[in-house]
């Protein structure tokens, strides 16, 4: 029983990232159990994700969804925008890339795109991260075939995209 207590709480704090963006409670450190620190001055963990795209992925067009017309990438995938973002500046970082992997590469303009709203810019980590109308483009990691549109909302902070580059809010 123990040993599933620590594995729960080892677990727990993960998943109120990824699942609630964050949790401001911290677990107990069960009785015997050795203290938990982290230096201050520490790196943040690498998070991996998808290599660079390539260039039909990088064309981006407008596909109908239940939402209307919205963003996708070359192949129908849905992109989408987190509104704590600012212009060319990702704040999506550590656990957030698990659930929200970055569309990489420089983009180009596809079926319906309005050419002059496409951008990138260069990320922390030195990858360059596609942009529509400034707001640096995310997939959702639950959406498994172009048209869906499930990380619409989330958090009230994810959406899609219009041709005009601003967020779709229904």
């Amino acid at each position: 029983m123990f040993a599933r207590s620590r594995l729960a709480m080892a677990v727990a704090p993960a998943l109120c990232v990824v699942l609630l963006g964050a949790c401001t409670a911290t677990p107990a450190t069960p009785a015997g159990a050795p203290a938990q620190t982290t230096a201050a001055t520490a790196p943040p963990t690498p998070v991996t994700s998808p290599a660079t795209a390539d260039a039909a992925t990088l064309a981006l067009a407008m596909a109908d969804t239940s939402l209307g017309q919205v963003l996708v990438d070359g192949k129908g995938m849905t992109l989408y925008l987190f509104t704590k973002d600012s212009a060319n500046t990702s704040a999506c970082t550590g656990a957030c890339l698990v659930a929200w992997p970055p569309l990489i590469g420089a983009p180009t303009a596809g079926a319906g795109v309005d050419g002059s709203l496409l951008g990138s810019f260069t990320r922390q980590d030195g990858r360059v991260q596609a942009t529509y109308n400034g707001w640096p483009l995310y997939y959702w990691k639950d959406d498994r075939a172009p048209g869906d549109v499930l990380g619409q909302n989330v958090n009230g902070v994810w959406f899609v995209l219009d041709r005009n580059g601003d967020a779709v809010k229904k």
